[in-house]
């Protein structure tokens, strides 16, 4: 197999994740050093926002190339603009011969990858034009911009097979399915980051990503203020560009609902172990990597039962009717009363979720869509 040149931008950041990271940085930081181990070159071209100007920033990660161009602080805006730059840099500089573009959003940029001569593969994720955090003009572009993937890119792998079976009907062609995986290095046997956040073992519910309408953050807000009960509901993130949304969210009188802001690493994967139970109330997901990692950590979960979120879990999750929080509400007491079945579950859905989803595995799949000459 030929040893690749490949460059990557478009929905992820930054490597290693910063403030503001959500399921393309992970997928990035998970991804791109298993390549590069394999022995190919590659360059990811990550972000900087204004308040990031004196921010030292690394030429290198574990092998991978680092190039940093700037960019607005406007959601949607933020990754056209990097992506136009990174665009640019690849064509003129020649960077690589294979790109890498997260999001179906940044195809645009295929068109004139492709007439520069560059191979072009698309990950594209979720429906984002269904996301309610776009306001009517960001929808129609994503709306635009499937055309652009179905026919502009060499590949385009899907991570969601929902989203896969909805481009296949409605183009008539057929694409790569290529999910994340679930694997994650066990954290340190430590309980510094409870420590700081005044956390006991098994007393809180844990919700980590972005605060943003369609992860039903304020669904979970609800139903827990509602929840009789002495645990915590510690809300890890936040978003790049805060919104009245995320405000709203903090104006919770709960003193049982905590915002540590940003956690990342070890002390993310030790709050879930630590976790009573995790929660996803997602309304719209694609597959999501925070899920993939709590079951890949053997704990327990709730999530919304959209398609998204039961492809991954099977029964091996507690699930609640999306968009209700007094469904939720009912989920989150029985959770209290019976905590075997979250912990059986847990069991359960860790042998068949590191089985099905493969980092080792899903990396020779990239590599080889990466390599192969033939378009989808």
């Amino acid at each position: 197999m030929n040893k690749l040149r490949i460059a990557a931008f478009g929905g992820f950041r930054s490597i290693p994740p910063k403030a503001g990271a959500a399921g393309s940085d992970k997928f990035a930081f998970e991804l791109y050093p298993r390549i590069v181990a394999k022995g190919h070159s590659l360059v990811a071209y990550c972000r900087i926002y204004p308040k990031d100007n004196k921010v030292e920033k690394s030429t290198e990660y574990e092998g991978i190339k680092l190039k940093y161009y700037s960019t607005v602080n406007k959601a949607g805006f933020d990754t056209l603009i990097h992506s136009a730059k990174a665009t640019c840099d690849v064509i003129f500089n020649n960077t690589a011969d294979v790109v890498h573009l997260h999001s179906g959003a940044n195809s645009i940029w295929a068109v004139f990858l492709r007439f520069a001569g560059k191979k072009v593969v698309v990950s594209q994720f979720a429906m984002d034009w269904k996301r309610d955090k776009w306001p009517w003009y960001g929808k129609l572009f994503y709306l635009f911009s499937n055309y652009l993937t179905a026919y502009f890119p060499n590949h385009v792998a899907f991570d969601n097979v929902f989203t896969k079976e909805y481009f296949e009907k409605k183009f008539n062609k057929t694409f790569n399915f290529i999910p994340y995986g679930s694997e994650v290095k066990f954290p340190p046997n430590n309980k510094d980051i409870l420590n700081k956040l005044g956390l006991e073992t098994g007393e809180y519910y844990l919700f980590v990503g972005r605060f943003i309408p369609d992860k039903g953050i304020h669904l979970l807000v609800d139903a827990f203020s509602k929840l009789k009960t002495n645990k915590k509901l510690v809300l890890i993130g936040g978003s790049p560009n805060p919104s009245e949304y995320e405000a709203k969210i903090k104006e919770t009188s709960d003193s049982r609902i905590i915002f540590p802001g940003y956690v990342y690493g070890d002390d993310t994967n030790i709050l879930m172990i630590n976790s009573y139970t995790y929660v996803q109330p997602s309304i719209i997901e694609g597959l999501s990597p925070v899920i993939l990692t709590i079951m890949g950590l053997g704990c327990p979960l709730i999530c919304s039962d959209i398609i998204e979120n039961k492809f991954i879990c099977k029964e091996n999750a507690l699930t609640f009717e999306s968009g209700s929080a007094d469904d939720l509400l009912k989920v989150l007491e029985l959770s209290l009363t019976n905590p075997e079945i979250g912990r059986e579950k847990a069991n359960e859905g860790k042998h068949d979720i590191l089985e099905r989803f493969n980092w080792d595995r899903i990396t020779n799949e990239y590599i080889q869509l990466l390599n192969s000459k033939k378009d989808a």
